[in-house]
């Protein structure tokens, strides 16, 4: 009977769960937030199911599941790719967020442990959610794209480096953090040693059998967060080093695949079980200071980074466009505050609270982030202080006296510098318009001709001197900004040859609608190359000459700077 009730627990959770991540799949919504209302349906609003006590336990193995795939994700060379920009941006926001958010909290009545809890919830956004939405807009490649991605990254960081050190809170002996710290070492040093001469070692036979190798990573994340417990540590942070230790394995994609759908089913659980604990009465009662932290997330956070960004360089467009994805919190806010209660350190009202914040902040983000041209768009003339801001900051220009180009090259991205350097070869007289400041900087130093700007700028294109150029070529993927330009161009130089970006169909036939000569189409370029290729290798010879060049050509673009698009 108990086996039946269990059963049907479970089966209701998952079922309703699917129909709400179904309708908020059919809205755009993210799932997260649709397995928090799952939560609130089936628990305080119609009460199917009112012992939440089974689906609370569950929800432990969520977390645990969560972090062994971020920890398996978590590779070192993206720590150390991720740029200086990013690296210093991601930790001003945390920092200023949580040192803001604390004093914030402190003056709204609670309490210093409480306050030092929600200030870091607040200062953490989703690299699970603004992710899937980038990808949903094919934006993960883009500069802005590259800049959001680098510093989620370091507030993911961060945030592991806050679970570790919550068994601490409110416990400020000396004594007590010298002994947590020598754990907490302890603990990392397994997790390295283990990585590196035993667990390679020991996956390498366990490997031949794909049933094998996926029982041996749940027993080494179940074994580590056990370790990891003993030692005084949350398993989170255990199953999370366990996750790091395998992530240089050869065999670590096997073994994400195979633990990825335990982690989404308990995951699951762990939001909705989130959802469980938000009563009415507890509802009501921090709605009002719900309201006002989730108006200090989506306003504070964007505005640090933007002031950031700025300062190091970046123009308005993509300090906003990267600002504008962090003003959410974090499933790793909602674990921090989970956490914190099941220590005892924090009450319900709590947990309630900073899940209210989470379904305010997450739905309004995901409407931010997919209209984020068109926010920029209406708000660019408001954001004239931050162009003031980062003017100045390095030379953002190189053009000769008297110099008149006569090709224009609007973004040095991978394509960008295929152009750029036939351009070279060619001894074209031609200009370089980029948005990334790294990118100019180099040109700067190479004396190319180069300024710094957004091509759909209407200003900048005045300044570019049109009248006089024979072609132009935008590689450049936006519809908006090449439209700009084509028609710009047309008013003033109907002779110039113009070449366009464009990664849909429509919007290359929109394009060749309005006057370009020709729009290259990124992926129809890499099927035709791969067919070329393909007719090309008839024997070894060949396909060793051509791997050869290819490796060459890769690490000479890599030591430029040149992996990554603008």
């Amino acid at each position: 009977m108990v086996l039946a009730n269990i059963f049907f627990d479970i089966g209701l959770v998952i079922i309703v769960a699917t129909l709400v991540a179904l309708a908020a799949s059919l809205l755009r919504q993210p799932p997260v937030l649709a397995y928090v209302i799952t939560g609130l349906v089936i628990g305080p609003l119609t009460g199917i199911m009112p012992d939440s006590e089974l689906v609370l336990r569950l929800s432990e193995f969520g977390v645990a599941f969560l972090l062994f795939l971020v920890g398996l994700e978590m590779d070192v060379r993206k720590l150390k790719s991720i740029g200086m920009v990013s690296a210093l941006t991601g930790l001003g926001q945390v920092a200023f967020t949580a040192v803001a958010g604390f004093f914030l909290l402190g003056a709204m009545g609670f309490s210093a442990v409480e306050a030092v809890y929600l200030s870091l919830a607040l200062a953490f956004s989703s690299t699970m959610i603004v992710v899937k939405l980038l990808s949903d807009k094919k934006e993960l490649d883009t500069l802005h794209g590259r800049m959001l991605v680098g510093i989620l990254l370091v507030q993911d960081v961060v945030a592991i480096f806050a679970l570790a050190l919550a068994n601490n809170v409110g416990r400020y002996s000396i004594d007590v953090v010298a002994v947590s710290l020598l754990k907490g070492a302890v603990l990392f040093a397994v997790a390295f040693l283990a990585g590196r001469f035993v667990l390679k070692g020991l996956f390498k036979v366990i490997a031949k059998s794909q049933e094998l190798l996926f029982l041996a990573s749940l027993s080494w994340c179940f074994g580590f967060a056990m370790f990891a417990g003993v030692l005084g540590y949350s398993i989170a942070i255990g199953a999370f080093l366990a996750g790091i230790s395998l992530a240089s394995l050869k065999y670590s994609l096997e073994i994400m695949s195979r633990v990825r759908s335990l982690r989404d089913f308990f995951a699951t659980i762990f939001f909705v079980s989130l959802g469980m604990q938000i009563t009415l009465a507890s509802a009501r009662e921090v709605i009002i200071p719900g309201i006002a932290l989730s108006a200090f997330v989506l306003l504070l956070n964007p505005v640090v980074v933007m002031l950031i960004m700025s300062f190091f360089g970046h123009n308005r467009k993509v300090s906003f466009l990267s600002a504008i994805g962090i003003a959410q919190i974090s499933e790793f806010s909602l674990i921090l505050v989970a956490l914190g209660a099941s220590l005892g350190h924090l009450s319900q009202k709590v947990v309630v609270l900073t899940s209210v914040v989470a379904l305010i902040t997450i739905t309004l983000t995901s409407y931010m982030i997919t209209y984020n041209s068109r926010i920029y768009g209406f708000m660019s003339g408001f954001l004239g202080i931050f162009s003031r801001l980062s003017a100045g900051r390095q030379e953002v220009e190189h053009i000769p006296a008297q110099f008149r180009p006569k090709v224009v090259l609007c973004g040095q991205n991978r394509i960008g510098y295929s152009v750029y350097s036939k351009l070279r070869q060619m001894r074209k007289s031609f200009l370089v318009v980029d948005y990334n400041p790294e990118i100019i900087r180099e040109l700067v130093k190479e004396r190319i001709p180069c300024i710094y700007g957004d091509i759909g700028d209407v200003d900048l294109i005045e300044r570019l001197n049109l009248e006089g150029i024979e072609m132009l070529i935008s590689t450049v993927p936006d519809i908006n900004a090449n439209s700009l330009v084509i028609k710009k161009l047309k008013e003033c130089n109907r002779s110039a040859i113009i070449i366009v970006t464009s990664d849909q169909v429509d919007d290359a036939l929109r394009l060749y609608q309005e006057g370009a000569d020709y729009v290259i189409m990124p992926h129809f370029l890499g099927g035709d190359q791969a067919s070329v290729l393909i007719e090309r290798f008839r024997d070894l010879n060949a396909i060793l000459s051509t791997r050869i060049q290819h490796i060459r050509e890769l690490h000479r673009r890599r030591k430029l700077g040149h992996e990554h698009p603008s």
